[in-house]
């Protein structure tokens, strides 16, 4: 049970401090860039991301959904399943709000950052912002839970 929890600990918590980076840290830098330099990294930030993510967070439920199963009955149970529930939620918000905007954002030609994507790149880490608030509580939750 230990291994379980040091490794859905470290996924998750690697997951959660990335995305925060992102929002706290990467895209204030990219508003600073040129805008041709801006575009293409935004362009690249994308499309890295959008191909890694949907499989980090698919396996971070994973092992939430395990360490839920395995706590029926146990103290922590219903924090997992908040945990989980607030997982399931973040990951179908997502790809109903943030994919299609970084999709879009990952197809940008290499010239200059238009206004409407700009405008498009600021709506998506407005709303990733609330994604890594939840994010954080299912990580609170977890944390509680299995230790």
């Amino acid at each position: 049970m230990m291994i379980l929890d040091v490794a859905a600990t470290v996924c998750i918590g690697l997951l959660t401090g990335v995305e925060f980076a992102v929002s706290a840290f990467v895209n204030p830098v990219l508003w600073k860039l040129e805008p041709a330099a801006q575009a293409a990294a935004i362009r690249s930030f994308a499309r890295l991301l959008g191909g890694v993510m949907p499989f980090w967070y698919g396996g971070c439920l994973l092992l939430l959904g395990i360490e839920a199963a395995l706590r029926f009955r146990q103290p922590g149970f219903y924090l997992l399943i908040g945990a989980v529930a607030v997982w399931i939620a973040v990951i179908v918000l997502t790809l109903l709000f943030l994919v299609p905007i970084n999709n879009r954002l990952a197809k940008m030609g290499t010239q200059d950052l238009s206004d409407a994507a700009a405008r498009e790149h600021r709506q998506w880490d407005g709303r990733h912002r609330l994604r890594v608030a939840a994010l954080i509580g299912a990580f609170v939750c977890l944390l509680l839970a299995v230790h």
